[in-house]
């Protein structure tokens, strides 16, 4: 029976694949080789055959580094969210929201609920679809995002930033209106939204209304300016119920045997 034969991978064929930048190939030649010879496969499948999986390596691994530079969380993914968690919320707008046809609007989607109840997790889930499908994502908080633009004012760059901002095809803005916003936090809304509007698209979650955002926002002219924008290209998900958070709590041991 040959090397080939039993899966096994020789030394000279370990070098080559290194030297081409196929090391990673290792990991599942055996197998492969093992299932070729059990299905009598022809030359040209199996190479088709290995070809695919070091393309779908690759893929995933361009995916993970572009996710991270997006911002993206890794685990906040639509495979690891639950479906079992006692939430509720319209599945065939989520399902809508999920085909990223949104995009081509461009439309936007506002994911709001109280707290804990996974509304972070799901743009992120969304970012992560994006992100597989060549889609440039970029995801921050809304406080995070506010404080980098004011820091931005005082070197200059506030333009070449609203400028890359209003060039991300999918951005991401997480708990939106949690703090009241100053009158150059508000400034900066308005003119995101202004840059934004019916050219790319935008996520934002938030355990307010837009209606309540009004109130949270320096200047009332601006704010009602800038949440009008958002909202009225945006698909509105509603999440219901309890918060997740109280479900990680520790549990008690009940201990019983006796002290000492």
């Amino acid at each position: 029976m040959t090397a080939a034969m039993t899966g096994v991978v020789g030394p000279d064929l370990r070098v080559t694949l290194r030297a081409l930048k196929l090391g990673q190939m290792l990991d599942t030649l055996p197998d492969r080789l093992a299932l070729a010879s059990q299905q009598k496969m022809a030359h040209a499948d199996f190479l088709q055959l290995v070809l695919a999986d070091e393309v779908s390596r690759r893929e995933a691994k361009s995916a993970s580094l572009r996710a991270r530079a997006a911002g993206l969380d890794a685990a906040m993914r639509l495979d690891t969210w639950d479906e079992t968690a006692a939430v509720s919320y319209d599945r065939q707008l989520w399902n809508e929201l999920v085909s990223l046809r949104f995009l081509d609007g461009p439309h936007g989607a506002l994911i709001l609920g109280p707290v804990g109840v996974g509304k972070t997790h799901l743009a992120c889930a969304l970012g992560h679809i994006a992100i597989r499908r060549r889609r440039t994502v970029h995801m921050t908080t809304a406080a995070k995002l506010f404080k980098r633009l004011k820091a931005a004012r005082l070197d200059n760059t506030l333009e070449a930033e609203m400028r890359r901002l209003a060039g991300v095809e999918l951005l991401i803005l997480d708990d939106l209106a949690l703090q009241a916003m100053d009158p150059i936090e508000t400034a900066d809304f308005y003119q995101l939204c202004v840059e934004r509007h019916q050219k790319a698209s935008t996520i934002a979650t938030s355990n307010r209304t837009p209606d309540e955002w009004l109130s949270m926002m320096a200047d009332p002219l601006l704010a009602q300016s800038a949440v009008d924008r958002l909202a009225s290209a945006a698909h509105q998900l509603i999440i219901e119920g309890p918060s997740y958070r109280q479900r990680q709590k520790p549990a008690i041991r009940h201990d019983t045997t006796a002290a000492d």
